[in-house]
C-alpha cells in the first residue's frame, strides 16, 4: 500500500514518526519532548493534521505532544474486521500509545470520535490521567438523555443509522469523488480560510483508499451494530474524577448544545466554554481562542470565555 502524505509534509513545525502500540503501527505527529504527554485524538472523517494548530502550542508548554492517526486512518494500520473497531480495542490503542510514550504525566485531548474514545477511557480509568480536554462530543449520559428527551438531536443523528448499512456509505462517498471528505469539512466550517488546499488534500487522500473509508465507517458500526455502545452502557458510568475542560463550537451541524447539559453531574471537576458561531471543527475554526483556553486550563489559570456579539441584520429602509 502506497503511503499518503503526512502532516510533516505540510507543516514543518511537526515531525511524523511511526510508533508500535497494541500490536499495531501508528503514524504519529509529534512536537516537543519531555516527561509530560499531551495525546491528541482526532475524529471522523479527519486525520492527525486536525491538531496542526495545537501541537506547537502544547510543545511550548513543555509537553511531548503526540497526535496519532487512529487505526484505519492515514498511514496507520488498517485492521479489516468490524469488531477491530470496538470501543474496547480503541481504548487499548490509547493505552498502548501512552505506554509507548513513557511519560510521568498524561493529558488526553480529543475531538469528535477521538472524544468518544476519550470519554470511555476516562470513565474506565484505563490509565491515570492528569487532565482531560474534550472538543464537541458529549459524555454518553447527557447525550442519551438529549436523544431520549427530544427530536432535535435524534434528527441530527440520522447519519449514525445510515452508516450501519453494509457497503452503502462507502459506495455513495466514492460516487461523490475523491474530494468528498475534505469538502465536507471545509464547507461545514466557520472559518474556511483555516483549511488550505494542502490540508484538504490530506483529508481527501484519507478517504480515497477503500480500506480506509470502510475502517472510518466501522467505528460507527462497531459502536452500534457491533454492540460496543451497549456493552459500555451495561458497565455503567461512574463519576469521572479527572479535571475536565469541554470546548464546544455552538454551530455544530451534528450535535445540539443540549447534549452538553448535565455533564457536571457525571464529571466531578468540570469546566465548559462555549464558542459562539464556531462549527463542529472547533480547534481548527478558532485555533487562537481554543489554544488560549487549553493553555489556561493546563497551567492552572482561569479559562477565558469567548463572547462574540452576533451581527444584527436590520431591515432596509425604503
Amino acid at each position: 500500500m502506497v503511503e499518503m502524505v503526512s502532516t510533516s509534509d505540510v507543516d514543518d513545525r511537526i515531525r511524523t514518526e511511526f510508533v508500535e502500540a497494541n500490536y499495531l503501527r501508528f503514524e504519529v505527529d509529534m512536537c516537543g519532548d519531555g516527561d509530560k504527554l499531551a495525546l491528541c485524538l482526532h475524529g471522523f472523517p479527519e486525520h492527525s493534521i486536525s491538531w496542526r494548530y495545537q501541537l506547537p502550542m502544547l510543545a511550548e508548554l513543555g509537553y511531548k505532544a503526540w497526535a496519532p492517526n487512529m487505526r484505519g486512518y492515514g498511514n496507520s494500520s488498517v485492521p479489516m474486521f468490524l469488531e477491530d473497531y470496538s470501543p474496547e480495542n480503541l481504548m487499548a490503542d490509547v493505552a498502548g500509545l501512552i505506554d509507548a510514550a513513557g511519560c510521568d504525566e498524561v493529558v488526553l485531548i480529543a475531538h469528535d470520535w477521538g472524544a468518544v474514545i476519550a470519554w470511555y477511557f476516562a470513565i474506565r480509568q484505563m490509565r491515570p490521567l492528569n487532565k482531560l480536554i474534550i472538543c464537541n462530543v458529549p459524555h454518553p449520559v447527557p447525550a442519551q438523555r438529549a436523544i431520549s428527551n427530544g427530536f432535535a438531536q435524534l434528527k441530527k443523528s440520522w447519519y449514525i443509522f445510515y452508516f450501519q448499512i453494509p457497503g452503502l456509505p462507502e459506495m455513495m462517498t466514492r460516487m461523490r469523488g475523491e474530494g468528498a471528505m475534505g469538502d465536507l469539512i471545509k464547507k461545514s466550517s466557520s472559518n474556511p480560510a483555516n483549511y488550505p488546499d494542502e490540508v484538504i488534500d490530506v483529508y481527501n487522500q484519507n478517504s480515497s483508499r477503500p480500506e480506509n473509508l470502510t475502517a472510518m465507517v466501522n467505528y460507527y458500526r462497531a459502536l452500534v451494530r457491533g454492540g460496543g455502545g451497549k456493552r459500555q452502557k451495561d458497565l455503567g458510568y461512574p463519576m469521572i474524577e479527572t479535571p475536565t475542560l469541554m470546548l464546544w463550537g455552538e454551530d455544530d451541524l451534528a450535535l445540539t448544545k443540549e447534549t452538553t447539559y448535565g455533564t457536571e453531574d457525571v464529571v466531578k471537576d468540570f469546566t465548559i466554554r462555549y464558542l459562539p458561531r464556531i462549527s463542529h471543527w472547533v480547534q481548527q475554526d478558532a485555533p487562537e481562542e481554543v489554544n488560549a483556553m487549553m493553555s489556561a486550563f493546563l497551567t492552572g489559570q482561569p479559562v477565558p470565555e469567548m463572547t462574540w456579539e452576533p451581527k444584527l441584520l436590520l431591515p432596509e429602509v425604503s
